[in-house]
Formats: C-alpha cells, structure tokens, sequence
C-alpha cells in the first residue's frame, strides 16, 4: 500500500497525537476511504518509520505492590488502649507486629482460582478478604471501606505476616 506524500503526513501526525492503531485504521477509511486490516495498519506504520506511543498502563487496584501512600497520617494509637493478647487471636492469626496488622488464613479455600485466602485486619480497623492466585499474587476480594489503599507500612506488614504464615502451613 502506498499513500501519497499528503496522506503520510497526516498518518504521521495521528501518530504523533498519540493515537493507536485502531484509531489510525478507523480514520483511514474515513478520511481517505482506504480500507485495511489492523495488521495492514501496523505495516504501515512500520513501512512510514513511525513509533506509537504506550498506552497508560492499567493499574490493578488489588496489586497491593503498588500502594499510593496515605494521604494522612494514620493517628497512633493511644498507650493506654494496648495491644491485644496473644489469646484474643482467632487459630491461625497472625499477632499484629509493629502496624497492628492481622492476616488470618483460612482452613480451606473454597474461592476458585485460589491457592489460598482468609482475612486481615489493618492498623485502622479497616477489615477485608484476601487471596493468593495461581499465579502467587496476592489480592483482595473484599474490603470493608470503598476505595480504601492500605498505608505502605500496613501493606508491608501484611505480606511479610501472609509470608510467615503461608510458610508455616507448607504453602
């Protein structure tokens, strides 16, 4: 396929605006009523030398290795409430070490695609389910406040306990 020395031009600046190959493919035969497959249309570009630009890249909100810090500070808590005993934990929770985090891991996991899952509690008292995938990514399922980003700190103590215990089950 060739285009005449106006036609390149333009691809070239719809390149440059950043659009993407179906948007390229879609002006085509609107603009010149040239009609060609996507894979056409990423010969072309590569025949003009042009370089698309990436896409933003999609975030998973359930990818807890990409936390956004806390907006605020969390408040500390007061001396005089304490730290629960050991005894207060349900079997198989892990005791809050530093954040006041708790991951308690189920007996049996019952979620599809799930290796592993159970629940957490963050230093807030924000409370969610979790799970590990197939491929070992961890993930919520639930979480009790929408739009909720644990703090880094909080995030870090809840995969090194979810680490501590999965290994302590052989997992």
């Amino acid at each position: 396929m060739s285009l005449t020395p106006e036609q390149t031009t333009t691809v070239a600046s719809w390149v440059t605006a950043g659009d993407n190959l179906s948007e390229i493919q879609k002006k085509l035969r609107e603009h010149f009523s040239i009609a060609l497959t996507y894979m056409d249309v990423r010969f072309l570009v590569d025949d003009l030398d042009l370089q698309l630009k990436d896409a933003p890249k999609k975030t998973d909100a359930n990818d807890l290795s990409k936390t956004q810090p806390a907006p605020a500070a969390a408040p500390t808590p007061s001396p005089e409430a304490g730290l629960p005993a050991e005894d207060d934990f349900a079997e198989g929770a892990v005791p809050p070490a530093g954040g006041g985090v708790t991951v308690d891991v189920d007996k049996i996991t019952l979620l599809p695609n799930a290796l592993a899952s159970g629940k957490v509690t963050f230093s807030d008292g924000v409370t969610g389910k979790w799970i590990i995938d197939h491929q070992g990514r961890p993930g919520f399922t639930e979480i009790s406040k929408t739009g909720y980003r644990p703090t880094p700190t909080d995030a870090q103590d809840f995969m090194r306990q979810l680490e501590a215990e999965l290994q302590r089950r052989g997992l």
